[in-house]
């Protein structure tokens, strides 16, 4: 006979089944006398530090609120239809299947107790640990304007990224309709603000979409007209780079047809419009009003709100201030990776990219094994490598630190962007699927993820059409419906520039 189950019991005494979120889980700190590892975040440095504890006898948690790690590198191509989602992101699950020590759990963590070494879930579930490591990385940051996030979204997750597509791809398709019902449509103007690496990607890519990919596919509208603007607030884009490498990006964006402009600070965006104000020309030039189709926001981040939680010292964007082991002050079982962690090297604080990501999380378990065998931890120390960044086709710029030393720029470039970011996709067939879709895309001009799916209403669009309607019935021209709006200009390049 069958013992009786929860269920069985509650229905005998008329009442109905206690939900499971009711009776919270407490995983224990130790299971058969190992150390736990609990590690939050399943980016770069999580998985990496996770994969550096496979030989360790510790037993390891990993917890991420996406079943996924997702290649941020590339996120652009799938924002811009090179790539589907599947293939820059994996399971973390099946990256880590072989690891015999290590668990994964689909959860959000609401809550750290350093004091009990306590982790509280969003589930209810509590795990406890004896080591922490916090890779929970950026997000972005509006500079105290979030309302502009539904406006403008940033590129951070495969959602961010198909959610820009869809807007990419939807703007083209409502000026066709547009155009074939009433024989004009508002501009397609593409408005990315932030020249930093990921914001010079997404500008060439637009570019690239509106110039090669698309010119053929309309009947009714002309892709090849379509503006895209770059706004950048520093005095040049990719502002980390050398400037030598700075200044070819902005020539190959302008050959491009992006139209960069530089000491431009966006004071408003709203549904269907930017706001910036240009500083280029010395004195300010007062406030122009950009019409977007789209808007894309490339410009801030900040860190995870996670970071607060522990109570130690923060830096202005909210990322720990740790120490050459990556530990905060005072808790020497709690390691901060990645974007989260603010770690300065000879003076300067080591940026927030992939790279120093990956090597925080090898660094991990080097520490943890030392801590076993009773011996000093060692010191992290990041080995710059070099950085690069793709600018539309075949083009790219890279600064490249090891093994040898050199500035990039052009096809080289590329060809060594590409070489890297293949070289770094998790799972054989990641790299094949990507290099398949890049060798169809860069030969046949053609992509093959130009799948608009959801909503099909653009942010301002139908207010654009009544002002435009408005506008045509008392006598404008279709064509400079939007000529009164004052705009910002395409910027003028002296010779030799």
């Amino acid at each position: 006979m069958s013992e009786p189950t929860n269920t069985d019991f509650h229905k005998s005494a008329g009442q109905p089944p206690a939900p499971l979120a009711t009776v919270p889980l407490a995983v224990p700190r130790r299971n058969s006398g190992r150390p736990r590892v609990v590690i939050v975040g399943g980016g770069f440095a999580g998985v990496r530090a996770a994969r550096g504890l496979a030989h360790l006898p510790v037993d390891v948690t990993v917890i991420d609120q996406r079943n996924h790690h997702t290649f941020q590198p590339l996120l652009y191509q799938v924002a811009l239809a090179v790539l589907s989602p599947a293939d820059i992101a994996q399971p973390i699950r099946t990256i880590l299947r072989h690891q015999k020590n290590t668990e994964v759990l689909m959860d959000e963590v609401i809550g750290l107790d350093v004091a009990a070494r306590r982790v509280s879930l969003a589930s209810g579930s509590k795990v406890m640990y004896d080591y922490l490591v916090l890779a929970t990385g950026a997000t972005h940051s509006y500079f105290a304007h979030p309302e502009w996030a539904p406006l403008a979204p940033g590129l951070k997750t495969i959602e961010a990224a198909t959610e820009i597509r869809r807007r990419v791809l939807l703007a083209f398709e409502l000026a066709e309709r547009q155009m074939l019902e009433h024989g004009w449509h508002p501009p397609l103007n593409f408005v990315v603000v932030g020249g930093g690496p990921t914001g010079v990607e997404l500008a060439g890519a637009i570019s690239d979409i509106a110039q090669l990919y698309m010119r053929h596919d309309f009947r009714h509208i002309d892709p090849t007209k379509s503006r895209v603007l770059l706004l950048e607030g520093s005095p040049r884009i990719l502002a980390a780079y050398p400037p030598d490498l700075s200044a070819k990006a902005e020539a190959t964006l302008r050959e491009l047809g992006v139209e960069v402009h530089t000491e431009t600070q966006v004071t408003g965006i709203g549904p269907g419009y930017v706001e910036a104000s240009s500083r280029a020309n010395g004195a300010g030039s007062g406030t122009a009003r950009i019409e977007a189709a789209v808007t894309l926001w490339a410009a801030g981040v900040q860190a995870s709100p996670l970071g607060k939680m522990l109570g130690a010292p923060l830096d202005k964007r909210g990322c720990v201030i740790v120490d050459d082991r990556l530990n905060p002050p005072g808790l020497p079982e709690v390691f901060i990776l990645g974007d989260l962690a603010h770690f300065e090297q000879d003076g300067h604080q080591v940026p927030g990219v992939a790279q120093p990501a990956m090597q925080m999380g090898d660094h991990v378990g080097k520490m943890i094994a030392a801590d076993m065998k009773g011996v000093r931890r060692p010191a992290f120390r990041y080995f710059d490598k070099g950085d690069m960044a793709a600018i539309g086709r075949m083009a790219a710029v890279a600064k490249v630190e090891w093994p040898f030393k050199a500035h990039l720029s052009g096809f080289a470039a590329w060809i060594t962007w590409l070489t890297v970011h293949i070289f770094f996709l998790i799972g054989f067939r990641n790299r094949l699927s990507v290099f398949a879709a890049w060798i169809w895309t860069y030969f046949t001009f053609t992509r093959g993820a130009r799948l608009i799916t959801g909503d099909q209403s653009l942010p301002g669009w139908q207010a654009r059409l009544v002002d435009g309607r408005k506008k045509t019935q008392e006598g404008d021209q279709p064509e400079t419906v939007y000529s009164q709006s004052r705009t910002l200009e395409a910027p003028k390049v002296e010779s030799g520039t």
